[in-house]
């Protein structure tokens, strides 16, 4: 079960910690291209950014399919 946890890529990582790493990586305009969501195109912060992913399913799930792309080695 360990292995398990190992292999996830977002296992101990808050939904934070990936925002800010994406923004660090693509910026939020960067960002708001991939992810075409209000939050990330219009006055984007990270405060108002986790309030909506938080709420939303969906745009939760693409943004954590961004960062798993972005962290695998594999997903380039």
């Amino acid at each position: 079960m360990n292995e398990q946890h190992h292999k996830d890529p977002l296992h101990g990582v808050t939904l934070e910690q990936l925002l800010v790493r994406l923004v660090e990586h693509y910026g939020w305009e960067g960002l708001g291209q991939r992810v075409a969501i209000r939050c990330f195109t219009h006055e984007p912060s990270i405060k108002s950014s986790l309030k909506f992913l938080r709420k939303t399913p969906w745009a939760r799930a693409k943004v954590e399919s961004l960062y798993i792309e972005l962290v695998s080695p594999w997903g380039r």
